[in-house]
């Protein structure tokens, strides 16, 4: 900065002389926050709209502490509470260094251009203290007037190592990773960075839970523990554990409101909107139905209390807190400021709808992190399946119709594991519903090739070695036809046939090589590779076209056949909760009594942890066949939760119409369109 006059020096020194302010970090919010949120708010900073929002914010300036852990939903205003207020607080009233670390570089980048620059920019006590200059303001460094220097940063080693710095504040933590590079967590990364600071140091850390519960059978010691999860809410459990207390408007007394606690009216015909309407707070003292409306009065009142503190009936904090030099909050959702009970209610009865209807948990467990603020237990977690339970509710078919096509079957899916010495194949009958029913018709393996030894007998099937091994796919499984229950003698014909293309090393090459010969056919479009996919974030289903920038012809994947990547997880959860599911048209999986106990037994191979689902028997194909099954009637291959069950495609419609359906005396139309390439040397075998 350049000066002309000795008063030009004086004037921009003037605040460095003035004695500094003793102000809380919400009163300094108050006084100097100005938001500016066309079409939500425009003014200044109301601690009175979110209350819960004032004592974490007041705790960041003491010297008893040195960190903060807050759990809460979104709509709570903890990003605006507790970064930028404290931002302005480091700024204004108490000058030091402090680094904000977001998720990820872009994520930073776009936190420092619509939270950092709208703050100097709609505050004009914080704006002023910006050195002007490109060097001074850039998107990742701030440099102010009395010497403080704001850092825009995300978590890696380098960015969390080696830097002296007092007031380090970490936003969203749990779309961070758990372990930066193998050098730990990143809140105890961060704390290191304030330790030379003494009592001055604070290491700040907010975001919803995402993270799954690892032990779901863990029996909670204390009032205010939560479950055991990594991320947030065990950093959380490290701390004093506060939870946010209210009183009831009827009898004074106090209690956390938690989501079971709202009640409303829920009768057939009714729309989840209109159900909505009726949403209260059921008190847990009297049995007052509280409305919506009271809730402003009652987060007026309202009081943090730590672990092993309790409110009495007269309103007066008693017992001995947790000790801990963490501060911990824990907010739950329907305190937030700026969502409506109603509209909880609201998301939550639309994510059942999604569940019932498609089987997927992702809806449920985004409105329980996001919109509660609370880890969410998988419906998978909640219950363990014994196979002893599910043969018990197998059905007993009559002898005759064992392998015959059940009434109500509209089209047959066909999905194979590919073993080291077998395909194992299960045939499934798929009815309508919403989501639509699985009829399990057929289980068996293929395990004798068309090669045969010196004695002329057929060497077992080797599928990672030998191309000509899948032919057998063509006549065994493709070209398959089962027999209608009704005793018209008319057969059902496979419609599509699904098949893992990974497994032992070499299975996924004659996999590629096989679809080409049925693309070189016109067979390809009733065959379908499929890969699991689980990691997070994917899509239930997609489409990919492996190694398709390569064009090198020696390579097996040249980017010329699709495979069907299928969300593991998701649709095991899918899977999981249609096994529970007892009701015709609402996802039910029917499988007949006949089937072997290894069967059952493999469809309880899988328990869901943390990370998603583990394999804890050796077998589970039967549970991998069904899981394929699911993933390949909802992907762009079928559609199958877009078909109108009442006028559908001929290959989905009844019987009488049904192009998969033909007369006994009538040819197979597919039959004779897929054949078998001739295996010249074991003809020249059996010659010899």
């Amino acid at each position: 900065m350049s000066f002309e006059t000795l008063e030009d020096i004086v004037i921009a020194c003037a605040d460095q002389l003035r004695p500094p302010e003793r102000l809380s970090v919400s009163d300094a919010a108050a006084k100097y926050r100005k938001v500016n949120s066309p079409g939500a708010y425009v003014g200044d900073w109301l601690n009175s709209t979110t209350p819960y929002m004032r004592e974490p914010m007041d705790v960041f300036a003491s010297t008893e502490f040195s960190g903060i852990a807050f759990v809460g939903p979104a709509q709570c205003a903890k990003t605006d509470g507790l970064i930028i207020n404290t931002t302005l607080y480091s700024v204004k009233i108490d000058p030091m260094d402090m680094m904000i670390v977001c998720p990820t570089n872009t994520a930073a980048r776009d936190f420092s251009m619509r939270r950092i620059d709208r703050l100097n920019r709609d505050s004009e006590a914080v704006g002023d203290m910006m050195i002007p200059g490109s060097a001074n303001d850039n998107k990742f460094d701030k440099h102010y007037k009395n010497g403080m220097m704001l850092s825009i940063s995300w978590p890696t080693p380098t960015e969390l190592a080696g830097k002296p710095i007092p007031r380090v504040v970490l936003t969203d933590r749990d779309r961070m990773p758990d372990d930066v590079e193998g050098d730990g967590e990143p809140f105890d990364l961060a704390m290191k960075r304030t330790t030379t600071f003494g009592s001055n140091a604070m290491c700040l850390v907010e975001s919803s839970p995402s993270r799954e519960i690892t032990d779901i059978k863990y029996i909670l010691r204390t009032p205010h523990e939560a479950p055991p999860a990594p991320g947030i809410i065990g950093l959380y459990n490290r701390g004093d554990r506060r939870r946010w207390y209210w009183p009831c408007p009827e009898c004074d007394r106090y209690f956390e409101g938690k989501f079971e606690m709202l009640k409303y009216r829920r009768e057939e015909g009714m729309s989840n909107t209109e159900a909505a309407e009726s949403t209260r707070m059921e008190c847990p003292h009297c049995g007052h139905h509280i409305h919506g409306d009271h809730r402003y009065e009652m987060n007026e009142w309202g009081m943090w209390i730590k672990d092993g503190e309790y409110i009495n009936k007269f309103g007066k904090r008693c017992g001995q807190g947790m000790k801990s030099l963490i501060a911990s909050f824990w907010l739950r959702g329907v305190a937030a400021a700026f969502v409506t009970w109603k509209k909880l209610v609201n998301m939550y009865l639309d994510a059942m709808d999604e569940f019932e209807r498609t089987g997927s948990e992702e809806a449920l467990k985004k409105f329980y992190n996001n919109d509660l603020g609370e880890p969410y237990i998988s419906k998978a977690q909640q219950e363990l399946r014994v196979p002893e339970t599910l043969k018990a509710r197998a059905t007993k078919v009559p002898e005759h119709l064992i392998r015959t096509v059940p009434e109500h079957v509209r089209f047959l899916a066909a999905t194979v594991d590919v073993q080291k010495g077998a395909f194992v194949v299960q045939v499934n009958g798929i009815k309508p519903g919403a989501p639509f029913d699985i009829e399990v018709i057929d289980r068996f393996e293929i395990k004798k090739s068309q090669r045969l030894d010196e004695d002329g007998h057929p060497l077992p099937v080797r599928p990672a070695t030998y191309t000509e091994d899948w032919d057998l796919l063509v006549e065994q499984v493709m070209n398959l036809e089962y027999e209608l229950s009704d005793g018209s003698g008319r057969k059902m014909m496979i419609k599509i046939t699904g098949c893992d293309s990974g497994g032992k090393a070499g299975v996924t090459g004659k996999a590629y090589e096989f679809w080409r010969r049925l693309r070189n056919q016109g067979a390809a479009n009733r065959f379908v590779l499929l890969k699991g996919d689980g990691k997070p974030g994917q899509p239930r289903t997609r489409v990919s076209f492996p190694d398709s920038e390569r064009k090198d012809s020696k390579t097996f994947a040249r980017g010329d056949v699709p495979v069907l990547m299928l969300n593991s997880n998701v649709l095991k959860d899918d899977l999981n909760g249609r096994l529970d599911s007892l009701e015709p048209g609402k996802g039910m999986i029917t499988f007949p009594a006949w089937l072997p106990d290894s069967w059952f037994a493999e469809l309880c191979a899988e328990v869901r942890e943390m990370k998603g689902w583990l394999k804890v028997n050796t077998r589970n194909e039967a549970w991998d066949l069904l899981y394929y099954c699911i993933g390949l009637c909802v992907s762009t291959y079928v559609r199958v939760e877009s078909l109108d069950w009442s006028n559908p495609p001929t290959w989905a419609a009844e019987w009488d119409q049904n192009d998969f359906v033909r007369k006994a005396d009538e040819e197979n139309p597919y039959g004779n369109r897929v054949k078998s390439e001739p295996d010249f040397a074991a003809m020249a075998q059996a010659l010899a």
